[in-house]
């Protein structure tokens, strides 16, 4: 019994230490005009092969000043921890 609340205490443990990481820059002098566009990058093998993977730049369309964000969002991170981080995808925002 001492054995099985030892596991599941590790599994909650694991868990909750878990986090979302979010970079977030700025080109130029940042966003102007408040338009927003997402795009999702696709990785495998906990995040050692990219699939496909967004740029920021084409997703800018030429804007001289813009922010990109990218994060591992919460469901990024259910998807990873639903495939066992076979796959394991992350946000990419840009505001223009």
């Amino acid at each position: 019994m001492k054995k099985m609340r030892n596991i599941i205490l590790a599994i909650g443990l694991a868990i909750v230490m878990t986090s979302c990481y979010t970079y977030t820059f700025n080109v130029g002098d940042g966003p102007q005009t408040g338009v927003v566009l997402t795009e999702r990058n696709h990785y495998v093998l906990y995040g050692l092969a990219a699939i496909s993977i967004s740029n920021p730049a084409e997703m800018a369309g030429g804007a001289e000043h813009y922010s990109v964000t990218i994060e591992h969002t919460i469901m990024d991170g259910i998807l990873n921890a639903l495939t066992g981080g076979l796959y394991t995808p992350t946000t990419t925002t840009v505001r223009r």
